[in-house]
This record gives structure tokens, sequence and C-alpha cells, in this order.
């Protein structure tokens, strides 16, 4: 089986480094030169919307998924006419943007921080003067990684505001004061059949993932799970889905949904039976899935602007690199590790010798 992937990233990559022993083989359209899935299959070099090249691509392939939101809803829409794409058109256009996601939460009755759709400076002065401060703002289409947002703590912090983010559509969300952040990665199958991993607890910095550990026996699982079970059947979903939350007050407040692979579940490649990415294609291409069981104790730590030494990570007890190929760049994610143990005390000493190879 061929499988097309829209985006040439390291998500691409990992899905070809787990369909490569099913079997498959891959194709990438990305516009990047450099896009570092390309070394593991064809690379279409050309932009989203290049039609000529979409068409291509579909002859090629037997079905097609992406490996991140920012692709254009249309260009999923376009494709689903000349092959099998999954997730659906319409799952990316309510995914990838903020307005039509909570609003879907709302829906559905998932707990949400209170939001506001944005198209201007007054939108904003009267979505703050009803919200309070502080809370941040949003764009409601490609942001990722802490860009495209502004956190508002006073009433100088709104003052243009709008167009510092480019005046374009935003959402802006009422801060909420959490005691953690928790993710679950779910995969829904074509028939339905549905799997959830274990839910993972997130340390952010700058907005940036750094550390993901995946629990054992969360008391929020069978919540994460029922909210989560929503979406996928309102969207009719196939494929791996990341669901991100706040944890407030003893209960789940979510965050944002991806209709991907995800960075928080990176764990599963060494610390589950089946990872989120071998899942992914299983879901897609119509095959059973796999279990979702944790094997020990596991953790995920992202290399961001540089990778250590290779001989200093695999040299920690357990320790696994995923390098990307890409290049060096300050903020830019080029690599992971994970770690997995027997215990828990046992994974912390491990992630504390990696973190020390961390410089930023």
């Amino acid at each position: 089986m061929k499988i097309g992937v829209i985006g040439g990233g390291q998500l691409g990559r990992m899905l070809a480094l787990a369909g490569t022993p099913l079997g498959m083989s891959f194709a990438f359209l990305d516009p990047a030169p450099d896009a570092c899935a390309a070394a593991l299959g064809e690379h279409l070099l050309a932009d989203y919307g290049d039609q000529e090249q979409l068409r291509q691509l579909a002859n090629d392939v037997d079905l097609v998924t992406f490996e991140f939101e920012s692709v254009p809803a249309e260009t999923v829409a376009f494709l689903s006419q000349f092959v099998p794409v999954y997730p659906s058109a319409e799952a990316l256009r309510i995914a990838r943007d903020r307005w039509f996601e909570k609003s879907m939460f709302k829906d559905l009755g998932i707990p949400t921080p209170a939001f506001a759709d944005i198209q201007s400076q007054a939108d904003l002065d009267a979505a703050v003067a009803s919200i309070g401060l502080p809370a941040v703002l949003k764009t409601r289409t490609l942001g990722y990684d802490g860009k495209g947002q502004k956190v508002l703590r006073t009433p100088e912090d709104v003052s243009g505001t709008f167009a510092e983010l480019g005046s374009v559509p935003c959402l802006l969300e009422g801060f909420v004061p959490f005691t953690g952040e928790v993710s679950l990665i779910a995969v829904r199958a074509r028939d339905g059949e549905t799997r959830f991993y274990p839910l993972v607890h997130n340390t952010h910095d700058s907005g940036i993932l750094r550390l993901s550990i995946a629990s054992t026996d969360h008391p929020l699982q069978a919540l994460a799970e029922d909210y989560a079970g929503r979406v996928l059947k309102q969207l009719d979903y196939v494929g791996v889905l990341a669901f991100e939350f706040f944890e407030v007050d003893g209960g789940l407040k979510a965050n944002e949904i991806a209709p991907r692979v995800h960075n928080s579940g990176h764990w599963t490649t060494e610390g589950a039976e089946c990872s989120q990415f071998e899942n992914h294609l299983r879901a897609v291409a119509g095959l059973p899935l796999g279990s979702t069981a944790k094997v020990g104790e596991s953790a995920m730590l992202n290399f961001i602007g540089e990778v250590p030494a290779v001989s200093e990570v695999i040299a920690v007890e357990d320790c696994h690199l995923h390098h990307y190929g890409k290049a060096f760049k300050a903020g830019r994610k080029v690599g992971h590790a994970t770690v997995r143990s027997k215990d828990r005390a046992t994974l912390d000493r491990q992630v504390k010798r990696v973190e020390a190879l961390i410089k930023n």
C-alpha cells in the first residue's frame, strides 16, 4: 500500500518509519526543498494548493493523510474527489479554526474557557469587558508552539493587540487557572472502533512542549475519553486525534484538538505496545487497531534548537534518540528522546539526566 502524506516534516517522517515495516511506501507533498520526511519516500515539491501536483499525488497513491493542520481544508476536499483522505476535510476545517473548534466543544457539552470571536479591535475591547482579564488572544488559524497569540494581563496589553497579531480573525479566551496540562491521544478506525492511550502530563515553556510523561491510572482518564469520544463521533473521525485539556478544580476544560499524530504522543513509539504512528496508519488503511497499553513508565523530552551529542543521549539507560535530520535553528523542534523504566522513581532520574544535556 502506498500512502500519500500532505506535509513532509518530522511527523510525516515518523509515520513512514512506522509504516515501512508494514509494507507501506510513502509520497510526501511539501513546498520545502529540505523537508525532512523526504529521505523516507518520494517528495513532490509543490505548494499545498497546486492542483496539478495534488492530482499527480492522488493518481500515485492508495490513500492520503496529512501530518499537520496548517494544510488548507480545501486541499483535502480537492483530493477527496480522487482518492480516500483521512481524516476528512470537514474534520480538518473544524480543528484548524479555534472558533469552529470551541463552538463544537460547547455544542457537545464539553467545558471550555469563556471565549469570543474577534474580528476587530472593537470586538476585542467588548470581549475583554465581558470576559475580563487576564485573557489570551489567539489567531483563529495557523498558530502553534506559542505563535500567533498574546496573553493580556492589563488594559494596556489590550490596546492595539488586534493589529499586532496581524488584523486577522482571532479568538479571545478567558485565562484558566489550571493545576496541570494533560493530553489524550485517541485513535478511531474506519468502522468506528476507538482506542485511547493513557493521559499524558505536559510541561510547556514559552508555548513549546518540553516534557510529556505518560500517567498511570489517572483519575480523569474516563472523563477525557468521554469528551474525546464525543468529538470523534461528531466528526466521524478516522485516524489519530490529540485532545489537550486543562486540569481545573478536579475536572477538565478543553484547550484544543489536533487532527493528527501529536508531539505529546511521541512516547508511544517505545512506551506503548503499538505507537500512535502505527495506529494512525492502521486506522486510515482499514487495518485492525493495535493495543494502546503502556510498556512500563515512559516520558518524552523535546530537543529545541539543537540535539545534544548522540553519545551522551544514548548513554542514559533505556533512552531512545529520535533525530529529525533538520537544520538546527533556535526555537525549532529538531529531535526528541523517549525514556522508559519499570518504575516512576527511576524514570524521574532518567528524565533529569536527559534534561541536564539540554542547553536551552
